[in-house]
């Protein structure tokens, strides 16, 4: 129980010395992550269309 207790304690110094983001740093973030998500969704979309029409013709 010790090692449980000592290793919590340990956690929350840890947890201490982190730098959170600020709320809008997090939205910003985040609505890059998205924007640069749907960038290649539609990328790759894309290339999977181009690619199934060329088999089609093939095919």
């Amino acid at each position: 129980m010790n090692k449980v207790t000592r290793f919590l304690n340990e956690v929350r110094q840890e947890v201490r010395k982190v730098t959170w983001p600020t709320r809008q740093e997090t939205i910003r973030y985040s609505l890059m992550v998205i924007v640069a998500s749907l960038i290649v969704a539609a990328y790759l979309g894309g290339i999977d269309f181009v690619v199934s029409r060329f088999l089609d013709i093939l095919i």
